[in-house]
């Protein structure tokens, strides 16, 4: 065992001034970096710039730090840096403040509700995709995002947005979670209150995602009987105080929630369909589930007990192209492993790079939605968190993993998506993004005929 003063060793190839920051600044580089330091032990250390970064690789120690010590540490430098979609939302809020906006949150997230969702789920995703032209080239993450987009504001906002404000909100959305991303890796704070070209695009994208959020609060208060949703749920609630919530702290719950809401959703989606072009076979299995399933055409909340495959498949995407990063920083000294973290210590830890690991998975690197079977050897209890886990564990982590195989279903009832040629490689954005991800498609002629179903 370690001391007090033991340190982790720090990972080999840093050069000098920059350290390790060359590989972290291209999105692809970054997934190397994170699968690489894993050889290097269980805690490791980079240097980017001048600052030094633990990196966290063991499970067992990634759930200390994430349960058993989750009081000792705060979210850390990205979730500091995603303050930039303005207030204290949920996913950024610490200690008590966090726990209370959880609890107040949680009916919206219950199971029982979740389910509620389906029909509007169904109902808004479906018209979506029987918009798409057969034949044609799609930007199918630009589509799984309207799609989740659309999907999160119906459930929990009674809202749909336009196709032109849709795009809008995609692209602000991005934007927000680009600069967060880059703020966070990059030392220095220095230009983030300058007016920069960077800095007016942050600021007009959330001008988009502030304007279009305070309409729909608006629209709620201008009719407070009209609605069942998570914003009447936040209307309704009161602070500490016993006074009803702020105007801007509404308006900060409900902006981020859009903007997690729609994105790892979405990624999920575009990468599950680009491993099913890419396997014919699997795909081939999905529609026969679906088909037998769907026999009325409908798709209802009791009906997804009977997609077991679909479900296997969004697990096994959320495990092959889960986040590369999740941050967090010690608020006071950690006993971890061999040594003592001290306080303000940067944490990283790599739901990727742990869910491709050879040693916990066998051929990490294969689509295989099969090997969540039960009669397969599992992977050990940790090695499995594309949502985290403890208290900090995503709140719509149900709603999310109830979404993709709503919309899986649906897609796969219509159409199969062909692969267009080209490399698509997995880049290390605020999640694990498609570089570039087209595929065109094609009506299923052998599917029974569901048109009716569709608006």
């Amino acid at each position: 065992m370690g001391t007090a003063s033991a340190i982790p060793p720090v990972v080999p190839g840093r050069l000098p001034l920059l350290g390790h920051l060359l590989s972290l600044a291209g999105g692809s580089s970054r997934l190397k970096v994170v699968q690489e330091v894993r050889k290097h032990g269980p805690i490791v250390r980079i240097v980017v710039g001048s600052r030094y970064v633990t990196v966290i690789n063991d499970p067992d120690l990634i759930n200390t730090i994430l349960v058993k010590q989750a009081a000792a540490v705060s979210k850390g430098e990205l979730f500091e840096q995603l303050k930039l979609f303005g207030g204290m939302p949920l996913p950024i809020a610490e200690g008590d403040a966090h726990m209370r906006q959880r609890r107040r949150m949680q009916p919206s997230f219950h199971r029982k509700m979740v389910g509620g969702y389906v029909e509007k789920m169904v109902d808004t995703a479906a018209p979506t995709i029987d918009a798409w032209k057969p034949g044609t080239t799609i930007d199918l993450m630009t589509e799984m995002q309207l799609v989740a987009q659309s999907v999160v504001m119906s459930a929990l906002f009674s809202s749909v947005p336009g196709p032109e404000q849709a795009h809008r909100i995609v692209q602000s959305v991005d934007t927000v979670f680009r600069a967060a991303l880059l703020r966070s890796l990059l030392p220095g704070r220095t230009l983030h209150n300058l007016p920069t070209r960077g800095n007016r695009r942050i600021a007009a994208a959330n001008t988009v995602l502030r304007n279009t959020v305070t309409r729909i609060i608006q629209d709620h208060r201008s009719q407070p009987d009209a609605y069942e949703d998570l914003i009447s749920l936040l209307m309704a609630a009161h602070d500490d105080t016993g006074a009803p919530l702020d105007s801007e702290d509404i308006l900060s719950e409900v902006t981020a929630l859009l903007a997690a809401g729609t994105e790892t959703t979405a990624v999920t989606l575009a990468w599950l369909f680009h491993e099913l072009g890419r396997n014919p076979d699997l795909e081939r299995r999905l529609h026969e589930e679906v088909d037998s399933v769907l026999v009325s055409g409908q798709l209802t909340a009791d009906q997804l007990g009977q997609l077991p495959y679909t479900g296997r498949l969004v697990k096994e995407t959320l495990r092959l192209y889960a986040p590369w990063i999740v941050t967090r920083k010690t608020l006071r000294p950690v006993p971890l492993g061999a040594y003592v973290l001290p306080a303000e210590t940067d944490l990283i830890i790599s739901p990727y790079a742990v869910h491709r690991d050879p040693d916990l998975y066998a051929d990490p690197d294969r689509f295989d939605p099969d090997r969540w079977l039960e009669d397969r050897p599992q992977p050990p209890k940790n090695a499995y968190f594309p949502f985290g886990t403890g208290k900090r564990m995503c709140i719509g982590d149900e709603f999310a993993r109830m979404e993709a195989i709503v919309v899986t279903a649906l897609v796969a009832s219509r159409f199969r998506l062909k692969p267009v040629p080209g490399v698509v490689k997995p880049v290390g954005e605020i999640t694990t993004h498609p570089s570039r991800l087209h595929m065109i498609p094609v009506l299923r002629r052998d599917a029974p005929d569901r048109s009716y179903r569709f608006v």
